[in-house]
């Protein structure tokens, strides 16, 4: 609580004492109020104070503030917003409490991520680099109208900047910080033949590892990231405006690491199962120890887009034609420790094709504005879910589920006392899951304003949804060479036949054994085995309306009232052979208000919602699926219901100051929730803080020689996670070691800038996470039930840098 204290009290001082610096400081700084931000929420350019959406906006002088290189970098100073972007390539975005757990290609996100307008299906591609961007709008709450299908938590809409063919621009940045970070971007705009732009944008980011491993002295958490972008500008007339864009990004880093907090008895010896949380040891001061090969997160991405808009004078057509290829992998230690006998890794392996076309019409007079357009996306996405283990491991499995140690007794019974050179341990062990999913979806929708007064007006919208989706799942026998040949060298010599055993009997899946859902049947003709492919087709229809009733009170007062439904396409669980589930709806119910001060020094927003969201999917890892009693994933279902309030404020009240404060509270419990295990979680919390707030200063000094002087504040905090039944059974509200896993966090990060009087140089430094505040990050209990396992993440440490710009 005292360290609390301090730091909300620093953010105060640092907001309330900066307008009072001394009048001549402030000669030259003009005072123009709050900053007008438009937006493109509603699919057309307004004011956000006429926007009837509980909508945030990050401009690109706060990505720059807090030195943000992707989303993941924001949800701290976006109440309400969380992204898990530990592992870039399987991020996980939140609004408002509601998010996807699936990491697989069979469904698909419930935040939609846009950029320049073009849908980012699959979360693998959405967690971008920041390279040239304008600003990024975070819209709360379901979107299905506006924005369609896999919006129904909200939408997160990132714009960058379009060729300039009115003058050069070129620009030159460098930081360099703590952990040998270097980031390099490059811009130059140049103008050609009158209606012709052409704009270049690099990035590089490339820093050393955060943690050490204590057995090898590696760097774990490295980056080495590069993202390049193409954009052509042309407007052949004053009505027509043309924009292709090209972006190749190289995403290239540590995957994450596995702090392993288990304490390990001395080998032979294996930890106990099931694990006893109360010896669970403190993950900031557990030395990491992780073996897995090929430690590697990659992503590669290629994207070309085409924007067409044409004003015709009573309306405007626009055409957005977009294609995106990526690869991904994702290679990562699953059990914390350097031991074979405990040795289990995952690799996530995609391939992701997507083409989009959309097509939009809008129009404005005296009584209407008005938007409607179709659009249609096909997308062809591969997954292989890659498990990797030894014999070893294999054999603790077995072990703790009670069938021996099959491999250690042949080997130390038999193949050693009798001379024998063939070896069943420290031998690979694999095993997949190969999924392939075409995916189409065609959408008409329709938005409209209809100003019945002067001060009063109705939104009425609605868009219409039709999903295709063909799913397949495959998984053959597990693959084991060296141990096949080893098994067949043996049984030739009759030594398996001594033991009573064959080849046969080691030909068993363990991660992907299939028994429980043998004999399901697929749509292909076939049944549920190992080695047979097995395919669903489905459809869903949906029509997501939106009814808005906005009331100007006065002229700086907006009065809105609003009733939303957003929607998320049924799907399958990648690792669950042949399942599927249903479409997820949600119900949305909204009123809010946004007022502007007459002088133009405050900006204020506030709404109250309350959402229903039914047949929400979420996929846990559940033990004993079928019998097995090896952990699975699985897909469980759920209504939940949150109520809630936002509000944010924008202060500018003197030269060179400015100053805001967001904040959330939601109270999100589940309405009907029964586990596979039978647990009931009806009534209870889903585990959404109730309070995210945000809030922050900056203040500008003009200098004798015209130069300007700023500095910038920006606190985050979160109140700590609400706990159910089941987060107390899974560790997601345990205590870990003396620390509280799910605990309030907090955050404060400091920056200053010198600028000349012509805004070319600019010098700045910063300081995140000013007091090094850490915070367990997630606890993965994969391997918890097999191997006696669980290990941890942590949040970033305290980091600092200074940067340089150069503009022309």
């Amino acid at each position: 609580m005292k360290q609390a204290l301090f730091i909300g009290v620093s953010a105060g001082v640092l907001a309330l004492a900066a307008p009072l610096a001394p009048a001549s400081a402030q000669e030259g700084v003009a005072n123009t109020g709050v900053d007008t931000i438009t937006v493109t929420a509603q699919r057309r350019t307004q004011s956000i104070q006429d926007v009837p959406l509980a909508i945030e906006v990050v401009t690109a002088d706060n990505i720059d503030a807090i030195a943000a290189t992707s989303l993941s970098d924001l949800d701290q100073f976006v109440p309400g917003l969380d992204v898990s972007g530990g592992s870039p390539t399987q991020p996980r975005f939140s609004i408002r409490g509601v998010s996807t757990s699936d990491f697989g290609v069979g469904t698909d996100p419930a935040v939609g991520v846009y950029v320049d307008g073009i849908y980012a299906a699959r979360s693998g591609a959405s967690l971008l680099a920041f390279n040239d961007v304008s600003r990024v709008e975070v819209i709360k709450g379901p979107q299905g109208t506006l924005f369609g299908r896999n919006s129904a938590a909200g939408a997160i809409s990132v714009t960058s900047n379009d060729p300039n063919i009115d003058e050069v621009e070129a620009e030159l940045a460098l930081r360099v910080g703590e952990n040998n970070l270097r980031r390099f971007e490059g811009l130059v705009n140049i103008p050609f033949a009158e209606t012709f732009a052409l704009r270049l944008n690099m990035v590089v980011n490339q820093r050393d590892g955060l943690l050490i491993d204590a057995g090898t002295g590696e760097d774990y958490d490295r980056q080495d990231n590069w993202a390049v972008r193409a954009a052509v500008g042309w407007e052949p007339t004053a009505l027509t405006d043309v924009v292709f864009r090209y972006t190749r990004e190289k995403l290239d880093e540590d995957a994450r690491p596995a702090i392993g907090i288990t304490p390990l008895p001395a080998a032979p010896a294996r930890p106990g199962v099931p694990v006893d949380t109360s010896t669970l040891l403190n993950p900031f001061d557990t030395p990491i120890y992780n073996d897995v090969t090929s430690n590697l997160e990659q992503r590669d991405l290629d994207e070309a887009s085409l924007h067409v808009t044409h004003d015709f004078g009573s309306f405007t057509l626009q055409s957005i034609s977009a294609f995106r290829y990526f690869e991904t992998s994702n290679r990562q230690d699953e059990d914390g420790t350097n031991r074979i006998d405990l040795y289990f890794d995952t690799n996530n392996i995609e391939q992701n094709q997507s083409w989009y076309q959309e097509f939009r019409l809008s129009g404005a007079n005296d009584r209407l504005d008005w938007v409607a357009g179709v659009s249609y996306y096909d997308e062809n996405a591969t997954q292989v879910s890659e498990t990797d283990a030894f014999t070893d491991s294999i054999e603790t499995v077995l072990f703790n589920l009670g069938a021996g140690t099959p491999f250690t007794d042949l080997q130390y019974g038999l193949l050693i006392p009798y001379n024998l050179p063939q070896r069943l341990l420290g031998l690979s062990w694999d095993e997949s899951m190969h999924n392939r999913g075409d995916f189409s979806a065609f959408a008409a929708f329709a938005d409209v304003e209809w100003r019945i007064t002067d001060r009063f007006s109705l939104i009425g919208g609605a868009r219409y949804t039709r999903d295709e989706k063909t799913f397949s799942w495959l998984n053959g026998p597990r693959s084991a060479p060296e141990l096949d040949q080893a098994l067949a060298e043996l049984d030739a010599l009759g030594v398996l036949a001594l033991a009573g055993v064959s080849p046969a009997d080691f030909g068993f899946d363990v991660v992907f054994d299939l028994s429980g859902a043998a004999g399901l049947a697929c749509d292909n003709g076939v049944t549920v085995a190992e080695g047979v492919l097995c395919e669903r087709s489905d459809s869903w229809n949906d029509i997501s309306p939106r009814l808005v009733a906005n009331y100007r009170a006065m002229d700086n007062l907006l009065l809105f009232a609003s009733y939303t439904q957003g929607y998320k396409a049924g799907g399958y669980n990648s690792v669950e052979v042949g399942s599927r589930f249903e479409n997820e709806d949600v119900d949305n119910f909204e009123a809010g208000l946004k007022w502007t001060a007459p002088d133009n020094t405050m900006r204020i927003a506030a709404s109250v919602f309350h959402y229903l969201y039914k047949d929400k999917q979420a996929v846990r890892l559940v033990a004993n699926v079928g019998g097995s009693g090896v952990p699975q994933y699985v897909v469980e279902t759920s209504d939940e219901t949150g109520t809630g309030m936002d509000f944010q404020v924008d202060w500018a009240p003197l030269p060179g100051f400015e100053a805001y404060l967001n904040l959330q509270y939601i109270d999100v419990t589940f309405d009907e929730r029964i586990t596979r295990s039978g647990t009931d979680l009806s009534g209870q919390p889903t585990g959404t803080p109730e309070w995210s707030i945000s809030t922050g200063a900056s203040q500008t000094w003009a200098l004798p020689n015209g130069s300007e002087f700023e500095l910038l504040g920006a606190y985050a905090y979160t109140s700590e996670r609400r706990c159910n039944d089941e987060s107390r059974q899974q560790l997601g509200c345990a205590v870990i070691g003396g620390v509280q896993n799910g605990e309030a966090t907090q955050r404060l990060d400091l920056r200053a800038y010198w600028r000349d009087s012509e805004d070319r140089f600019q010098l700045g430094a910063y300081v995140n996470n000013v007091f090094d505040e850490q915070y367990i990050d997630g606890v993965g209990t994969l391997t918890a039930d097999t191997f006696g396992t669980v290990h941890a993440q942590i949040t970033p440490p305290r980091m600092w840098g200074v940067d340089l710009r150069v503009r022309y």
